[in-house]
């Protein structure tokens, strides 16, 4: 430095190195800055080739928080030098800007972080068996909340405000607050039920015979949870409903039931057995029917119109556009099979009997 600052200082004069000094930081910024993005998109090139989640998410973060990082003390550290040299009392602000400065980009880094994890968990390609989507969402809000908290409470000390006297204020005040946001803690805490006890997760089909409520679950805030419905309309409900109604979830089924009732003709009757054992035969061999589960085929009841029988089996699919194929597979199996015995499936009839009218006699005119 010295030798440059002789070779430099009989063209500029003492009195104005501080420019060359100030250049000279900003230009080894803006490398270092370039340095910087240069050597993680490597990383990022290597890192795509693993399937840990966590590298994977560091080097995701580490741009742009990384490359204003070195900017801010960069310039900060020009602007202090500038100040030294020239005396103007703007650039003391050097210091507090840098010190918050890096206390928010450290956040932000840490909040990009702590969302790449949460996708990360999720996404096939780095976990062999991913997370519940609803746990993971629940506890990266929890961690993103930590971290804002933490980084203003470290905020505030650097400006020598009494954290202690803070919560202080907190504990007096917390009656008043939750008496004025009983809803809102209301919703919080019924939010916090459900990532809980897990009813539901983002994803499911989702039901409840008390509300008009069914749908597709979207999204599952700390207030609110979003339903999109069949027809494609948000359902916004707010968390605390949950804890007082009873919900469905037919996402979790095991299987899915095929109920029907089938009547045939009175006059079928004698083909009514036969019948019955190859409906029952020809669902115990379908390769759609999970036969571990009940299966039920019996004449049922004489109806005003017909013999009726009913069939009770389980379908092995969960899919609801599945389920209907297969559902049409065995009804139309269930007609071959009727047809293929000479009857015919009934429907409403009506029969009239007229009795018969006694014969009257016409009367006998005598001639005038």
């Amino acid at each position: 430095m010295e030798a440059f600052k002789e070779l430099i200082v009989p063209w500029i004069g003492d009195n104005r190195f501080w420019i060359v000094v100030i250049f000279s930081i900003i230009l080894a910024t803006a490398f270092g800055a370039w340095f910087l993005r240069r050597f993680v998109q490597k990383l990022e090139v290597r890192t795509e080739k693993t399937s840990n989640p966590w590298d994977d998410a560091v080097v995701g973060a580490l741009t742009p928080p990384g490359p204003v990082l070195i900017w801010l003390v960069g310039l900060t550290v020009a602007a202090g030098r500038a100040g030294a040299a020239t005396g103007a009392e703007i650039f003391d602000l050097a210091t507090p800007i840098r010190d918050v400065g890096v206390i928010l980009v450290v956040t932000w880094f840490a909040w990009r972080f702590s969302r790449n994890v949460e996708q990360n968990l999720r996404d096939p390609r780095y976990i062999a068996k991913p997370m519940d989507a609803t746990t993971v969402r629940a506890l990266g809000k929890l961690v993103r909340a930590s971290i804002l908290i933490t980084a203003a409470m470290v905020i505030m000390q650097y400006f020598q405000y009494s954290i202690s006297g803070i919560l202080a204020f907190g504990g007096i005040g917390g009656l008043a607050v939750g008496f004025a946001a009983k809803d809102l803690l209301a919703n919080f805490f019924g939010g916090l039920m459900v990532y809980l006890d897990r009813p539901f997760a983002v994803g499911d089909w989702v039901r409840s015979p008390d509300k008009e409520i069914e749908g597709t679950v979207e999204d599952i805030g700390w207030r609110l949870t979003r339903i999109r419905t069949f027809d494609k309309r948000p359902l916004y409900i707010p968390n605390s409903v949950f804890t007082q109604i009873s919900v469905e979830n037919p996402s979790r089924m095991h299987n899915r039931r095929i109920f029907e009732t089938v009547g045939i003709r009175y006059e079928d009757a004698p083909h009514m057995a036969a019948i019955v054992a190859d409906v029952k035969a020809m669902l115990q061999n379908h390769p759609e029917i999970d036969t571990n589960q009940t299966l039920i085929v019996n004449f049922n009841s004489f109806a005003p119109s017909s013999l009726d029988f009913f069939i009770y089996t389980f379908t092995k699919t969960v899919e609801w556009i599945r389920y209907h194929e297969i559902k049409q597979d065995v009804l139309l199996k269930v007609l071959e099979i009727v047809e293929s015995h000479g009857a015919s499936c009934a429907f409403p009839t009506s029969t009239v009997h007229i009795a018969e009218m006694p014969m009257v006699e016409k009367p006998v005119h005598e001639p005038v």
